[in-house]
C-alpha cells in the first residue's frame, strides 16, 4: 500500500483518486487559515511555482482541529488563500487529520512517520501547547499543529515528515533533493 491507493475529497465533494499524481513528487500539507503559521503559504506557493514544472505538487488540506484555526467553509478558505496569498496548488476539503474521523490518507501519513520534533523559537511556544493536548505528543506519530508536512517520493511513499516550526528552507531543499 502506498499513496496512490488513496482517494480524497476535493472542495466541490467530487473524489480525487491520488493516483492520478503518479510520478510527482508529492508535498502533503494540513493548514490552516488563522494560524501563526499560515504565512508559510507565501513559501509555500514560492516553492510551487520555482518547481511544479519539475513534477512537484503541493496538495493542501485544511484543518480546523487545531485551536479551530481554519475556520469557514471550504470555499470561504480557498476565497482567503487565493486573495491573500495568491495559491494556485490544489486544495481540498477540509479533514481531521487526528482522531476517529481522521481521512484514510492520514490515518496511512500518521502511522507511517513518527515525530520530527520542534525547533527555533516557534517551537518553544508550540510545545507547552501540544503537550496539554497529547502528554505523549513525543512518541507518536499524530499531527500535532498545523502545517505539518509530508514529502512523497515519485513512486508514492514516504520520505520524509516536517513539523511546522522546521524551516522552508530546509523543506525546499529536501523536495529539490527528492526531484
Amino acid at each position: 500500500m502506498n499513496i496512490y491507493d488513496f482517494k480524497i475529497k476535493a472542495q466541490d465533494g467530487s473524489e480525487v483518486a491520488l493516483s492520478d499524481y503518479k510520478g510527482k513528487v508529492l508535498l502533503i500539507v494540513n493548514t490552516a487559515t488563522g494560524c501563526g503559521f499560515t504565512p508559510q503559504y507565501d513559501e509555500l506557493q514560492d516553492l510551487y511555482e520555482l518547481h511544479q514544472k519539475d513534477g512537484l505538487e503541493i496538495l493542501d488540506f485544511p484543518c480546523n482541529q487545531f485551536g479551530e484555526q481554519a475556520p469557514g467553509s471550504d470555499e470561504e478558505i480557498h476565497s482567503f488563500c487565493t486573495g491573500r496569498y495568491g495559491i494556485t496548488f490544489p486544495q481540498f476539503a477540509k479533514i481531521d487529520v487526528n482522531g476517529e474521523n481522521a481521512i484514510p490518507l492520514y490515518k496511512y501519513l500518521t502511522e507511517h512517520t513518527t515525530f520530527a520534533g520542534f525547533s527555533g523559537p516557534m517551537g518553544l511556544i508550540l510545545k507547552p501547547v501540544v503537550k496539554k493536548m497529547d502528554k505523549d505528543y513525543k512518541n507518536n506519530g499524530n499531527i500535532k499543529w498545523n502545517f505539518t508536512k509530508f514529502l512523497i517520493d515519485r513512486s508514492g511513499e514516504v520520505v520524509a515528515r516536517f513539523e511546522p516550526t522546521e524551516s522552508l528552507d530546509k523543506v525546499k531543499a529536501k523536495v529539490e533533493e527528492v526531484l
